[in-house]
């Protein structure tokens, strides 16, 4: 048996979960997720709990039991509470701010970087240095965080770019470091 595929998944108050013809459907107080899920898994609600289980030990099973369970999980904790990605940007003079709901970046080209964020993904700037990138589709706010990421990767040298919080960046020694010497005789 799946270790996280048999484990339930509470359901919180102001949650409601449906499953019919293969999809499950989470609504909340955030908003309404579906996650389609393989017709031979078994997917109910009982007694305020979410089960998942499946029809036998057979390799594609065991692959699909877990997943299942993880993304039904995530859709139920997405509607309740959401989702919430946090970068930081690192630089002189680089720094972020919302215009609209467009994320505007100055990260040390010409021209300063826009990005449009998809349904259902919010930017905050708490900081000029900080982004906060919120919603209710885990999948969709970590796709969103990486496009963002994307946009300035951290320097190999000085670390400079946007990273994710807390992230810790490898930094390769520089010229006088590689041999060791420090400088000309």
């Amino acid at each position: 048996m799946s270790r996280i595929g048999r484990q339930p998944i509470a359901v919180p108050s102001g949650v409601t979960a449906t499953v019919e013809n293969g999809v499950f459907k989470a609504k909340g107080p955030k908003g309404e997720l579906t996650v389609p899920f393989n017709r031979e898994l078994t997917v109910k609600e009982e007694g305020g709990q979410i089960v998942v289980e499946r029809p036998s030990d057979r390799q594609d099973h065991r692959a699909l039991h877990g997943l299942t369970r993880t993304l039904v999980a995530n859709a139920v904790k997405g509607v309740s509470d959401g989702f919430t990605i946090n970068l930081e940007l690192r630089g002189v003079g680089y720094r972020a701010k919302l215009t609209g709901r467009n994320l505007e970046m100055t990260i040390g080209y010409s021209h300063p970087v826009i990005i449009e964020p998809p349904a259902g993904v919010n930017f905050a700037v708490p900081e000029p240095t900080k982004i906060d990138v919120t919603g209710i589709d885990k999948q969709l706010v970590g796709q969103v965080a990486a496009n963002v990421r994307r946009v300035r990767k951290p320097d190999a040298y000085h670390g400079k770019g946007v990273r994710f919080l807390g992230e810790k960046i490898a930094l390769k020694a520089g010229k006088a470091g590689a041999t060791g010497g420090k400088g000309k005789k």
